[in-house]
């Protein structure tokens, strides 16, 4: 439960970890309700966390509804080899069958594992372990909640502790973490759907948004209106990044009259396997550093893509 503390989380494992736990409460809120600086301040715990030398690996206990933004920015950020390890849980901590205690006491054993270490941010869930790049939640119930159809697993942990990790880092330097006073640009999400028009692309202009992710069908398309509209925007200094509505699969400019193909001619940014989630972490990231357009464009070719 959001409500509880950490020392009432770390208490229903009932059991021994596998490592020495200290345990530090940063926000007691659900994970719906989570701003970008929300994000940022525990970006800022995680590393004053790792200032103490003995530290060998982070967990953070999160709430799955935002667990992929906050774990990938935590990942841009991240520089340090020792991992961080994000996990939760899908049942109340009050329920007859809480998967909780043991994503918690599987998390503990990955992040104190000298296996993941090198590996940067992963996400450890009923015993899967995922890269945080391109991670997802799935499934709104399932105890499998999470998925990461691209760029795939990067390991398992048993219910006893053993960890096999197999999936090497992705090698990116890292992005500075913005401090307090960094300013917060706005950042907008629009979906593209049938017969949709530019009332809302429009809307969010006019808010200030300095930042859209159009989330797109198929392979990223949108129509003629919002291209022209798109167009307009770019023109006028707003980034624009267009991501896609698809499980899996990257974003590939192919089609003109509305299409992706014509996005891009708008001054649109392919988000490669970036989803809308991850898009908007990563964008409202550069943005706070004051990356120009260009160097947004390159960052989101090189993190939009498998790695070699």
């Amino acid at each position: 439960m959001a409500s509880d503390t950490g020392e009432q989380v770390f208490a229903s494992m009932g059991a021994p970890a596998s490592y020495p736990v200290r345990v530090v409460d940063v926000l007691r809120k659900g994970s719906y309700l989570l701003t970008v600086d929300d994000m940022i301040a525990i970006c800022a715990s995680i590393r004053h966390a790792l200032a103490d030398p003995q530290v060998l690996g982070v967990v953070v206990s999160h709430g799955t509804d935002t667990m992929e933004e906050t774990a990938y920015l935590v990942d841009l950020t991240h520089d340090d080899p020792r991992p961080v390890v994000f996990t939760g849980a899908q049942e109340a901590a009050d329920s007859q069958s809480p998967d909780g205690p043991g994503n918690l006491s599987r998390a503990i054993a990955v992040a104190g594992s000298p296996h993941a270490r090198g590996k940067g941010v992963l996400l450890a869930f009923a015993g899967s372990i995922f890269p945080a790049a391109g991670v997802r939640k799935s499934h709104t119930t399932r105890l499998d909640a999470f998925a990461n159809p691209d760029f795939g697993t990067a390991g398992s942990v048993s219910g006893s502790g053993e960890v096999s990790v197999h999936a090497a880092s992705h090698g990116f330097a890292p992005l500075p973490l913005p401090g307090v006073g960094a300013g917060s640009p706005r950042v907008d999400l629009i979906a593209v759907y049938p017969g949709a028009d530019s009332v809302l692309l429009r809307a969010a202009l006019q808010a200030g948004a300095a930042g859209v992710v159009l989330q797109g069908t198929g392979t990223g398309n949108a129509n003629r209106v919002l291209c022209r509209d798109v167009a307009e925007a770019t023109a006028a200094g707003v980034v624009v990044v267009t991501s896609t509505r698809v499980e899996a699969g990257a974003v590939v400019p192919r089609y003109g009259d509305g299409g992706g193909a014509d996005l891009r001619a708008a001054g649109a940014i392919p988000s490669g396997l970036l989803r809308p989630s991850q898009s908007l972490v990563l964008l409202s990231l550069l943005l706070r550093l004051d990356t120009p357009p260009a160097g947004i464009a390159e960052s989101f070719v090189r993190r939009g893509t498998l790695p070699d």
